[in-house]
C-alpha cells in the first residue's frame, strides 16, 4: 500500500470490489487508468478472487503509482466496499464495480460539478447493455429525470425516486468523504442491494447535490449477478429476506431524520414498493413450502404493518391492500 501524506491526498478515491471478475477486468481498470481526472488513486479490494484477475490486479498496482490493492478472504461486496473506504483519503470517494467501465471523462466532470458548488454528492447517468449484445439504453430515461441545479439531498432523493426509473446504485456518484466518516456510515455486511439503505441515509444528510443527465458509466447486465439469478424454493425464500429487512431499515431511517429533515412522499412510498417485491415472488414462487415461509416471515418482521404505515397515494394504497388480500387469502388456505 502506497502512503499518502495530507498535503498530497486525491481529490477522488476510486473504491472497487473485485472478485472474479475475469477478463472483465482488463475492460474496467482500462477504463479507470484512462481517466482524465490526474488526481486520483484507484483502491482494488480483492475479496478472495480465485480467477485471473487477482494476479492482474496486483500486475496494474506494480505498474501504476496510484493504484493500489487489499487483499482479503471473501466476505461480500458491502465488506470490500468498507475495506476500501477505511483507506481512502480522497476528498471524494466512488465505488466502481470491477466488470463495468467508466467514460474517460467521468470521474473529472464529477469533481468538476463537485468543486464548482461545493457538493456533498454529485451524480450521472448510466447506459445499461446486456451481456454478449451491443445495443445499449439509457439507464435512467432523460424523459423521466433531466439533469438539476443544487438541491438537497432529501429533495433530490425524492425527486429521483418520483421518476420510478431511479436506481440506488452507488457507481452512479461520487460522495464527499468527509460527510461518510461524520455519519460512521458503512455498508451492511452480508446484505444484497446494500446500495439502497447506504445511499437513502447519506442523501438525508447531504446538503448540496446535483445530477446530471450524461451518460458516463457503462453498466453491464450479465447471468452471474446476483439480482438477475432465477431462484426458487427455499433459496428464493432466503433471498426475499433481504428485501424485508430493507424496508425495514429505510423505515428506520425516515423514523430518525423525519424530525431533522422534510421527508418527502417518495421515501416512505420506497418502504412499501421494497416489501412489495417479495408479494410479487410470493406469487410467482411454484413452491408451496417456500410461499408459505415467505408469508411467515412477511409477518414475523411485522411487514405488513410497516407497509400501511407507509403507503402514499391512490395507486400504492389499490396495490398495498390487493397484495395483503391475497397473502392473508394465502395464509389462511395453509392453515386449515
Amino acid at each position: 500500500m502506497k502512503p499518502h501524506s495530507e498535503a498530497s491526498a486525491p481529490q477522488l478515491s476510486v473504491i472497487v470490489p473485485m472478485y472474479n471478475a475475469g477478463k472483465s477486468f482488463q475492460a474496467f481498470i482500462g477504463s479507470a487508468l484512462a481517466q482524465t481526472l490526474q488526481s486520483v488513486e484507484i483502491i482494488i479490494v480483492n475479496d478472495g478472487s480465485t480467477d485471473e484477475s487477482a494476479e492482474m490486479a496486483h500486475r496494474y498496482a506494480a505498474q501504476y503509482d496510484h493504484v493500489q490493492v487489499i487483499d482479503q478472504p471473501n466476505g461480500g461486496v458491502s465488506r470490500a466496499r468498507n475495506a476500501g473506504l477505511a483507506v481512502a483519503r480522497g476528498r471524494y470517494v466512488t465505488f466502481p464495480d470491477a466488470d463495468d467501465t467508466l467514460s474517460p471523462e467521468m470521474y473529472s466532470k464529477l469533481i468538476d460539478m463537485a468543486v464548482k458548488d461545493d457538493l456533498d454528492v454529485a451524480q450521472c447517468n448510466a447506459e445499461r447493455v446486456f451481456w454478449g449484445r451491443k445495443d445499449a439504453k439509457p439507464l435512467i430515461p432523460i424523459d423521466r429525470l433531466q439533469s438539476t441545479g443544487v438541491l438537497s439531498g432529501a429533495e433530490w432523493l425524492g425527486k429521483a425516486l418520483s421518476s420510478n426509473r431511479y436506481l440506488h446504485v452507488v457507481w452512479l456518484g461520487i460522495y464527499r468523504r468527509a460527510l461518510i466518516e461524520q455519519l460512521n456510515l458503512l455498508f451492511e455486511p452480508g446484505l444484497h442491494h446494500q446500495d439502497i439503505p447506504w445511499t437513502t441515509e447519506l442523501m438525508l444528510n447531504a446538503r448540496r447535490v446535483r445530477y446530471t443527465e450524461e451518460i458516463l458509466y457503462r453498466y453491464y447486465v450479465h447471468d452471474q449477478s446476483i439480482s438477475n439469478q432465477k431462484r426458487t424454493g427455499m433459496r428464493n425464500a432466503e433471498y426475499q429476506r433481504h428485501y424485508l429487512k430493507i424496508a425495514r431499515m429505510l423505515d428506520e431511517i425516515n423514523q430518525r431524520y423525519r424530525h431533522k429533515v422534510n421527508i418527502p412522499a417518495a421515501l416512505y412510498r420506497q418502504v412499501t414498493k421494497e416489501a412489495l417485491t417479495v408479494c410479487h415472488s410470493i406469487r410467482r414462487e411454484p413452491y408451496e413450502e417456500a410461499r408459505q415461509a415467505m408469508i411467515a416471515d412477511m409477518f414475523a418482521t411485522k411487514t405488513p404493518g410497516r407497509m400501511l404505515r407507509n403507503a402514499r397515494g391512490a395507486r400504492q394504497w389499490y396495490q398495498l391492500l390487493l397484495w395483503l388480500s391475497r397473502i392473508w387469502r394465502w395464509r389462511r388456505k395453509s392453515c386449515r
